[in-house]
């Protein structure tokens, strides 16, 4: 089966075509350089308005079909950032664990993380995960959770991902 993976970016100037989108390329790239089995992206660029935040999570798990559905921008403490308000709206199961890390690893290089608000949840059979907007920063916290979220996928059904061990070491349990 062949995964399709959403990449939203958040953000007022770049779905206004005011300011460039490096957010969406920067998690487009990382996808491109690490998965080995067959995908597709399907990609959208949307103002901070948690109630399109909400539809954009909602159309690209359930009617597009995707397994995993990253975000870039809206994470911060800023009034307009709601990416993780959306994303708790929409989904059934949190999954607190991928913002702990993601925040535990830019700590790492910033002191700012502190006040990051990625998270994650499930809705139905997709994964849907917050990442912060700079594009470094993206790299940073992929690079940190992106080892679990093959087997996450597996759990809820969804297809199976695999990575060049190179670029990211996957873990699944061993089989008994």
């Amino acid at each position: 089966m062949k995964a399709k993976i959403g990449f939203i970016t958040v953000s007022d100037r770049a779905s206004r075509g005011e300011y460039e989108d490096l957010g969406g390329p920067a998690m487009l790239a990382w996808f491109e350089r690490v998965l080995t089995s067959e995908w597709q992206a399907v990609s959208r660029v949307i103002p901070d308005e948690q109630i399109e935040i909400e539809n954009a999570l909602k159309t690209l798990a359930d009617d597009e079909g995707c397994c995993l559905i990253v975000t870039t921008g809206g994470t911060g403490p800023a009034v307009r950032d709601v990416t993780p308000e959306a994303t708790e709206a929409v989904c059934e199961k949190m999954m607190p664990g991928f913002g702990e890390l993601m925040r535990q690893e830019s700590l790492k290089f910033v002191p700012t993380a502190i006040l990051s608000r990625q998270t994650a949840g499930i809705r139905g059979k997709t994964l849907i995960i917050n990442l912060p907007g700079k594009p470094s920063a993206i790299d940073d916290c992929l690079n940190a959770v992106f080892p679990a979220v093959p087997y996450c996928i597996d759990l809820i059904e969804g297809p199976y991902l695999e990575a060049a061990p190179a670029q990211c070491k996957v873990f699944r349990p061993k089989k008994k």
